[in-house]
């Protein structure tokens, strides 16, 4: 079993809390192609590619100009990636022969790098898979990875007893992967918030709830997707009756605002 993550914008290259191999991402050829095309773009381009602020634009043509795959510098992916989903995976937490397990079991989805697993080595930069950056294999990072990120997930899933894929990757990632060539089984997931007899989904909640997911499966070495049914992190439970064969729902009393029970 496999289970699938986005990456984050936002990124912290502080050193590792504990020492852990440094491996090698393997589409480093398609990354250099990427990195090559967004080297060539203006600040405008790039502000209008990403929607980003003159500011972010400027920091990262600076970093695709100096863009450097195997330059020094890189950090482990699963602790370089500091958005809501790498809160809930807490991967600085984690200790060495947890972090050896999740090599094998979590894989990151990135725009530049493709399939990253959580020890490959990163440089920072900012490549949404959504966006449209024109290569000779088409005018977008989808048609871009084609069919290669479903390929190479394939390839690791061969390993696996169990071999099928959660996703607890968003919908801008998860749809690079091409599930006619994955050839596998994929298992959705959706997190829930209750309230008022309603439930949602609050983005900011749902993306920790996917990174907490991933962190219980590496806390209990689950192989077996059925097991992942147990999961219950932050007073979210199992719902069988609004859930079928491949989409399962998870749900949890709505929590009250931080700072809420405070005059």
């Amino acid at each position: 079993m496999l289970i699938l993550l986005s990456p984050a914008k936002a990124m912290n290259f502080d050193p590792p809390p504990v020492p852990a191999p440094l491996t090698r991402p393997g589409l480093e050829a398609e990354t250099a192609e990427l990195a090559a095309a967004a080297r060539k773009l203006s600040v405008a381009q790039l502000r209008s590619l990403m929607d980003l602020s003159e500011k972010l634009a400027v920091l990262n043509r600076e970093r695709f100009q100096a863009f450097d795959p195997h330059a020094e510098g890189a950090l482990q992916a699963a602790f370089a990636f500091n958005g809501d989903v790498y809160a809930g995976l807490r991967a600085r937490e984690l200790d060495p022969d947890a972090l050896a397990w999740a090599q094998d079991h979590v894989r990151i989805l990135s725009g530049l790098y493709g399939v990253l697993k959580p020890l490959d080595g990163i440089q920072p930069y900012r490549l949404e898979m959504g966006s449209g950056l024109k290569t000779r294999r088409g005018k977008t990072l989808y048609a871009f990875w084609g069919d290669r990120l479903a390929r190479s997930l394939a390839a690791d899933l061969a390993a696996h007893a169990d071999p099928v894929v959660v996703n607890a990757a968003s919908q801008e990632y998860a749809s690079a992967v091409d599930r006619k060539a994955l050839g596998a089984r994929v298992i959705e997931v959706k997190f829930l918030e209750e309230k008022d007899g309603k439930s949602r989904i609050i983005s900011f909640f749902a993306k920790r709830a996917r990174g907490a997911l991933a962190r219980y499966t590496i806390d209990n070495r689950i192989v077996r997707a059925e097991d992942l049914k147990g999961f219950d992190r932050d007073g979210y439970r199992f719902r069988p009756e609004d859930s079928s064969a491949d989409e399962w729902v998870f749900s949890r009393p709505q929590p009250a605002p931080v700072g809420a029970d405070k005059e």
